[in-house]
């Protein structure tokens, strides 16, 4: 292989991961989540954790969402695991599905944790709807760790918001 043929193949290499952290940021900007641990969320206390990038009051985590729309409805498909549906509140609000919850801390106890990389918390991801909708004909579904919300498309908007029940 010539200098030329090395130094091609690098800049490809790198052009090719250049697009792919662009992509990454650009597409995972709103899906970053921020998690505020309170006292519910039962975390372990910092003297049991050896893991020097523990914060036991700051979390992130990437809630990653797809929307899909078709000429009569919107869904929403949210990847949510480790909570039970009841931890989590769905609302309709000022043009978006705006979901909150809490995930709080579950592991044995009696030992130190190396580490600890999943997020813990309350947490809020607001999504912009790209269309109005009719609120009473929300249904939402949370099943292995997906939460599955199905929206109606309206023409007009009804004052206020609403919340949404999980089946």
């Amino acid at each position: 292989m010539s200098t030329d043929d090395l130094r091609g193949t690098v800049n490809t290499l790198w052009e090719s991961v250049g697009e792919g952290w662009r992509h990454l940021r650009e597409s995972a900007a709103t899906a970053v989540t921020r998690f505020r641990p309170g006292p519910q969320t039962q975390m372990p206390p910092r003297t049991n954790v050896d893991d020097p990038f523990y914060l036991s009051g700051i979390a992130w985590a990437i809630l990653g969402a797809d929307v899909f729309e078709d000429s009569s409805r919107i869904v929403v498909s949210l990847e949510i695991p480790g909570l039970k549906k009841q931890d989590l509140r769905v609302d309709i609000s000022d043009g978006a599905l705006v979901i909150a919850g809490e995930k709080r801390f579950m592991g044995p106890s009696g030992g130190n944790w190396r580490s600890i990389q999943r997020a813990y918390g309350a947490f809020k991801r607001r999504i912009p709807l790209p269309a109005k909708v009719r609120m009473d004909d929300a249904k939402a579904t949370y099943e292995n760790g997906v939460l599955l919300v199905e929206l109606v498309k309206l023409t007009e908007e009804p004052p206020g918001g609403t919340r949404i029940v999980i089946d």
